[in-house]
């Protein structure tokens, strides 16, 4: 067993104890006055694998280099387990019995081991032989085979498969279809077809195996796959059909899911010995957060190998590869992929985020190409623009005002000699005294920025939060919930008000403060349902049933009356929305990010692009695309 005092559990990093029991003895004795001190100097050796100093009847330092030979093929950073079961004499011998257990990718291989001890006139000595280290005899040395586990699939919403295996084509070199001295200028005919590195890729060829397949791309089955005609007048090169677990095509919520690949060499060094060269982990997304239980254990054999010999291996060991465990998430298929598709052709960085307003379920988290692989849609810091006015407006409601309140709505409003505007096209009909409602609906920049003081900051940073902004809520993937800031003066301060100045969102964020007032409650988004995080903090003053009631009347305005009027023939829930645009940077005239958040039915949706002429012209026709897929 390996409870006892005997036990010896450490990494083969370990051998503190080891040169403290070493330090004590003299020339070629261990110096313990017994036995069993020899036997646990001997497995405090072998688990700090290094036995150059244990006494001896032969050369300690030839010891070594058979401990080392036998092991050489085990891989690195395992961790290995000792202990001395017994020390017996019998007709004039003494045997040390070892337990040893050794964990290798994840499996348990365990066995006993025995050497005799010699007590001489120095003390006690080891008689060494191979199988004191391992199962293995004469010139035997230790090799390990492994078997990858089925890497276990992302789920989304009702279990339904989004990562899961999918044919896959590799096209590359076989060296054996290929005479050797053919191998280099093939592989750089293939990767023209291929239009990969050619240079790169010959190098890899020419340093492979005589025998090796040499990968240069892996295709989608159902992508442009080089046809047998333009394969076969390249020598050795092939097109092998395969499986890979992949998500139903490129886009789909790629910078959630991540990407899985050949392990890095910083990956490996981090995994305590469960991967080694050429093996498959996740390199980005959940696919890296959630790699360990994601990729499951692989199958491992551990042989003996006689390389003198010719033999064939003899299996000391085996452990079946164990299937990854499934991760589960809430984004629903056909509406990610619908958001996916809605985005491929915006140059600039684009969002669309999609919440079941009843469960807080992040039913889509796309984000578009201009993004360049960033996840614009959890992580993106802007402006929120005139979206944020959601949130001005419950702070007016929380000083008093009402829907019907008037307030002035001016062409423009000057704040410490800066001059604020209404956007370029803002109704004239609605300028003057116009009820809170109106100014919402036709989203008045300067009557936020004249009643700025029905607001102090502290209160609409308080109003904010309310609707789920500036919250830390662990989604199980970075992710940015808005920021206000409590404090702000002059300009900064007005420019608080319409979702400008220091005040950010992230698409998500304002999805969540959409979700907030469609479900009349504190929304709290949620990504991976079996992640059970602790509890965020709850706001101090979260929006109230009747809060959110008015809020949402106000944003069904924006639809009926105001410059969301193109949502009003959109079938099925009555459509509610706010239109936002965000000035950033120093250009003239100011370049905008174009947002727009809306609710159907159980649906809060927010769509963003970075670089667009308005919420309404840019972010709108993308809104009301994605409420009628």
């Amino acid at each position: 067993m390996f409870s006892d005092r005997s036990s010896r559990a450490r990494t083969l990093a370990a051998g503190l104890s080891l040169s403290l029991l070493l330090g004590a003895t003299a020339g070629c004795s261990l110096g313990g006055p017994s036995a069993e001190d020899a036997a646990e100097v001997l497995a405090d050796a072998l688990v700090a694998g290094d036995v150059s100093s244990v006494p001896s009847t032969s050369d300690p330092k030839r010891n070594q280099a058979d401990l080392q030979r036998i092991l050489e093929a085990v891989p690195d950073g395992q961790e290995v387990e000792v202990a001395v079961e017994s020390v017996d004499e019998k007709d004039d011998v003494t045997t040390a019995t070892l337990s040893i257990r050794r964990t290798i990718a994840g499996a348990t291989w365990s066995y006993s081991s025995s050497s005799q001890l010699v007590e001489g006139d120095d003390g006690w000595q080891v008689e060494w032989k191979p199988s004191i280290v391992a199962p293995v005899t004469g010139k035997e040395r230790l090799a390990v085979r492994r078997t990858a586990a089925e890497r276990g699939e992302i789920l989304g919403a009702d279990d339904t498969p989004i990562v899961t295996a999918r044919p896959v084509v590799r096209v590359g070199i076989d060296k054996t279809e290929a005479a050797p001295d053919a191998v280099g200028d093939a592989a750089e005919r293939l990767a023209g077809v291929l239009d990969i590195d050619a240079e790169g890729y010959r190098r890899r060829v020419e340093a492979a195996g005589d025998r090796a397949f040499v990968e240069g791309l892996v295709l989608r089955a159902d992508a442009d796959v080089p046809s047998a005609d333009e394969l076969a007048p390249i020598p050795g090169a092939v097109a092998i059909d395969d499986e890979l677990p992949l998500a139903p095509s490129r886009a789909f919520a790629q910078p959630v899911l991540g990407s899985v690949g050949e392990a890095t060499a910083e990956i490996i060094e981090k995994s305590d010995g469960d991967l080694v060269t050429g093996d498959q982990a996740g390199l980005s997304g959940l696919q890296a957060r959630y790699d360990r239980a994601l990729r499951g254990t692989p199958g491992v054999e551990v042989v003996a190998v006689d390389d003198e010999a010719g033999a064939d291996p003899r299996r000391l060991f085996l452990s079946e590869p164990k299937p990854g465990k499934p991760l589960r998430t809430t984004l629903d298929l056909e509406l990610q992929t619908s958001a996916d598709e809605l985005l491929a052709d915006v140059e600039p960085a684009s969002a669309i985020v999609a919440i079941e307003p009843s469960t807080g379920a992040i039913l889509a988290l796309a984000s578009g190409p201009g993004g360049e692989g960033s996840d614009t849609a959890a992580s993106g810091r802007y402006a929120p623009g005139s979206t944020f006015k959601v949130a001005t407006a419950l702070a007016f409601l929380r000083s008093g005002l009402e829907p019907t309140t008037d307030v002035p709505c001016t062409a423009t409003v000057t704040v410490d000699g800066r001059r604020f505007e209404n956007y370029s096209d803002y109704p004239a009909s609605a300028i003057g005294e116009i009820p809170l409602r109106t100014a919402i609906a036709q989203s008045c920049n300067t009557a936020m920025i004249a009643k700025r003081d029905e607001a102090p900051q502290d209160e609409l940073a308080a109003a904010a939060a309310g609707l789920g902004l500036g919250r830390d809520v662990d989604l199980g993937i970075p992710a940015f919930l808005g920021q206000v800031p409590t404090e702000a003066e002059g300009t900064e301060r007005a420019a608080s008000v319409i979702g400008q100045g220091r005040v950010e969102a992230s698409p998500l964020a304002m999805a969540v403060l959409a979700a907030s007032v469609q479900d009349r409650a504190l929304v709290t988004p949620v990504l991976l349902p079996d992640l059970d995080p602790d509890e965020p903090p709850a706001p101090a003053d979260p929006v109230t049933k009747q809060e959110a009631g008015d809020l949402a009347a106000m944003m069904r305005a924006v639809v009926t009356d105001g410059s969301g009027a193109f949502l009003q023939d959109v079938p099925g829930d009555p459509v509610a929305a706010k239109t936002g645009t965000a000035e950033y940077g120093d250009a003239q005239p100011p370049r905008t990010h174009a947002w727009m958040i809306g609710t159907q039915g159980d649906l809060a949706v927010a769509v963003f692009v970075a670089d667009g002429e308005s919420g309404s012209a840019t972010a709108g026709p993308l809104l009301e695309a994605f409420l009628r897929r």
